[in-house]
């Protein structure tokens, strides 16, 4: 009798106890926030709730939520990477040049992904052994990777078509992976984008590298002492986050196959930090989940498609981009705050 009393008296304290943690996740309120915009969006304009314009918001937020991904894997290892609009732009135009120099799809993309591999390695280096913070070394990168652009191309526009040396059947195969559907309905870049978050998720979630990301950026020191190689996991996680800004550049080609080193990407790490800090990873590090990640890039896409619907000024959707970072790592430092 005392047994089944105290059973049921602990039941209910511990629903509360599981609501308050439901309510107090960063991703349950980002969420929320989510839901609110779209309800307002669907009163407001007449077309956001439409399935092609839904599709749309899931083919632009694609390239964003792809770096967003490997952004989360730096934030939480307590670093912050700015070169990621560069990457984007070099490693994209490079494997354009490479399939209007009559190079095959797999190779040309394979050196497009390379370089990006090789920016990230360069960007962890710098940040461990080199002992630059990572703001520094990659504001750096920022400007010698596109200068590196600008010297590759010359200044000049890059446009991958069969007039200027491409093969037809492989432009056709290359423009397929931005431009194409599968089933018809779904854009590519959108399939690109779930299978890339689903990967990450389970790496973050159930691998030993996930854990050890976390043990960096939660406390490099124990983790140090705890035999972890705080340096090369530092190192691993530019270096994703470099292959993924690389192939979110390719897609991005693919999809307008024409771009400009002095253009493309431009301001592109902004909207990556702002997606990958409103899902709830913290800039002090050891804090973030992808599902937070995908939540706080649909935010960004869903506002950016609204403001458009709604036919905002382009300059207010970068004033209230602006004003979103702000407030999320103003929540952020708050609740690191509150929690210690």
């Amino acid at each position: 009798m005392a047994d089944t009393i105290g059973t049921g008296s602990q039941a209910p304290a511990m629903e509360r106890l599981g609501i308050a943690r439901l309510l107090r996740a960063r991703e349950a309120g980002v969420f929320f926030a989510l839901l609110v915009l779209c309800i307002f969006l669907s009163i407001a304009t007449d077309s956001f709730l439409t399935s092609q314009n839904l599709l749309n918001v899931g083919r632009q937020i694609s390239l964003l939520g792809i770096m967003a991904v490997g952004m989360t894997f730096v934030l939480i290892a307590g670093e912050v990477d700015l070169s990621v609009g560069s990457t984007y732009a070099f490693s994209g135009l490079a494997a354009g040049m490479l399939i209007i120099a009559g190079w095959a799809l797999l190779p040309a993309l394979a050196v497009g992904v390379v370089t990006g591999v090789v920016i990230g390695l360069i960007n962890g280096i710098l940040s461990t052994y080199g002992r630059l913070p990572s703001l520094i070394a990659t504001l750096g990168m920022l400007s010698m990777v596109r200068g590196a652009a600008l010297i590759l191309t010359n200044g000049r526009p890059v446009t991958v078509n069969t007039k200027n040396g491409a093969d037809p059947d492989v432009l056709q195969a290359f423009t397929g992976m931005g431009q194409g559907y599968l089933f018809g309905v779904v854009p590519m870049q959108l399939v690109f984008f779930a299978l890339i978050a689903a990967v990450a998720w389970f790496v973050l979630s159930y691998t030993n590298f996930g854990f050890r990301v976390f043990a960096v950026g939660g406390s490099a020191k124990a983790a140090r002492v705890s035999g972890i190689k705080v340096n090369t996991v530092k190192i691993w996680a530019f270096v994703l986050m470099g292959a993924l800004a690389a192939f979110a550049g390719i897609l991005s080609l693919a999809f307008l196959p024409s771009g400009q080193a002095g253009r493309t990407g431009i301001g592109l790490e902004l909207d990556v930090i702002a997606a990958t800090i409103v899902g709830g990873s913290s800039l002090s590090g050891g804090e973030g989940t992808i599902l937070g990640t995908i939540l706080g890039v649909l935010i960004i896409g869903v506002m950016r498609n609204g403001l458009v619907l709604m036919g905002v000024s382009p300059f207010v959707q970068e004033l209230m981009i602006g004003l979103v970072i702000i407030v999320a790592v103003g929540i952020d430092k708050w609740t690191a705050r509150k929690s210690a």
